[in-house]
């Protein structure tokens, strides 16, 4: 973290109206609603959840159970806040809990006949199954007429807005794609620049979204390791269900069988290529307890930081991983990115639509004109940056 600036307030979701306040009183009572009517869950889940949804807008933080296998590393993790209303914690760590304690009151973590079962996989199938996505795919066939710059920057272009503006609008557009105004802070030449320069070596990609918005990280993770750029890729998802539609690794599963089963002969090539490269190795997927923790990455464990060293790059994805980089705080805009991702263990990328309050990196002069839209341009999703830091 900056040490120059180190009040800077942390986010929390007690200030009614905020849109920390907004995910807790009004998206998570229509995310119960879904979850609920998704599955046919019995009597005694479904008022688990409705109990969750009680206690996580009026209620005080209640520990898990003793039974729960993580149970101590919960209490570890909370001390100070159990018996404190949801909105005085961290929002970071209070949406976090929320998803934890989801899953707990499905049934997921339990013996019984729901345990495993993810509560959001409806909505990732339907969205995986859905004719964008053939849409999408069927792109793919027009990649190899594309110089291999543009090729590149279509993919990574893809890769950042995820299913806000598809590769095929990406390939046919004669610019970037998507309206140049929108991406606040664009470090894409350094990202590839860095590429280049630590060429064949180790590139970790950290997940964020499975369904329509894993594909095209998969196609991504496909040029890296056919372009030379990258000798391996280590993909890292959730080890269970989190934030709705984060991807494990069944998710990664369906995401390369569509490709694979895809009526395009590109798409199908993309498959079988990664498919071959989780055979041998050069693709690796993992995950670690930590990804589904509530706290920034500054306090990743000894073993997953070990994990990150020595990359020639790491690309976070989405808006969770970015507000994990820089610290889920109050941030001026203009703080520098560098200062508060300096201390990821590897050279790092973000690339993010904008959905919650955090930003860093932007110049004062692109702040004042997104301020005088008088739009919520940091939590509407319209913008997005790719920023890098790059090796020393």
């Amino acid at each position: 973290m900056p040490t120059n600036v180190p009040t800077t307030p942390v986010i929390r979701s007690n200030v009614p109206g905020s849109f920390a306040w907004g995910v807790f009183h009004e998206r998570h009572p229509k995310l119960i609603q879904q979850v609920l009517d998704a599955l046919p869950y019995g009597p005694a889940e479904r008022a688990a959840v409705e109990r969750l949804l009680t206690e996580s807008t009026t209620g005080v933080l209640e520990p898990l159970g003793a039974e729960a296998l993580d149970a101590a590393q919960w209490l570890e993790w909370g001390e100070g806040l159990w018996g404190k209303p949801w909105g005085e914690a961290p929002f970071l760590w209070a949406e976090s809990y929320f998803y934890r304690r989801l899953l707990d009151a499905i049934g997921y973590f339990r013996s019984g006949a729901w345990q495993g079962v993810d509560p959001f996989a409806p909505f990732k199938s339907a969205e995986l199954a859905g004719a964008a996505v053939d849409d999408e795919l069927a792109a793919l066939s027009k990649l190899d007429g594309l110089p291999e710059t543009r090729r590149a920057e279509a993919l990574l272009s893809s890769a950042l807005w995820g299913n806000r503006a598809d590769l095929g609008f990406q390939i046919t557009a004669e610019t970037g794609g998507t309206d140049a105004s929108d991406l606040v802070t664009d470090d894409s030449e350094l990202l590839w620049a860095e590429l280049v320069r630590a060429e064949g070596g180790r590139v970790c990609i950290v997940a964020d979204n499975a369904g329509r918005e894993l594909l095209p990280d998969l196609v991504l993770i496909d040029h890296l390791l056919a372009s030379g750029l990258a000798a391996q890729v280590v993909l890292y998802v959730k080890p269970q269900p989190y934030y709705v539609s984060d991807a494990t690794m069944a998710d990664v599963l369906a995401a390369v069988e569509r490709l694979r089963t895809a009526p395009t002969e590109a798409a199908k090539a993309v498959g079988e290529r990664l498919w071959h490269a989780l055979n041998i190795g050069v693709l690796v997927v993992r995950t670690h307890p930590f990804f589904c923790a509530p706290l920034p990455f500054h306090d990743m464990p000894t073993d997953l930081r070990a994990e990150f060293t020595g990359a020639a790059m790491t690309i976070l994805k989405g808006d969770l991983n970015y507000r994990r980089l820089v610290g889920d705080q109050l941030w001026a805009p203009t703080t520098s990115f560098t200062e508060t991702a300096g201390h990821f263990p590897s050279p790092v990328a973000a690339l993010r639509t904008l959905k919650s309050d955090v930003i860093v990196g932007v110049d004062a002069a692109t702040v004042a004109r997104l301020d005088s839209t008088g739009t919520p341009w940091r939590t509407d999703g319209r913008h997005a940056v790719i920023q890098v830091h790059p090796r020393a």
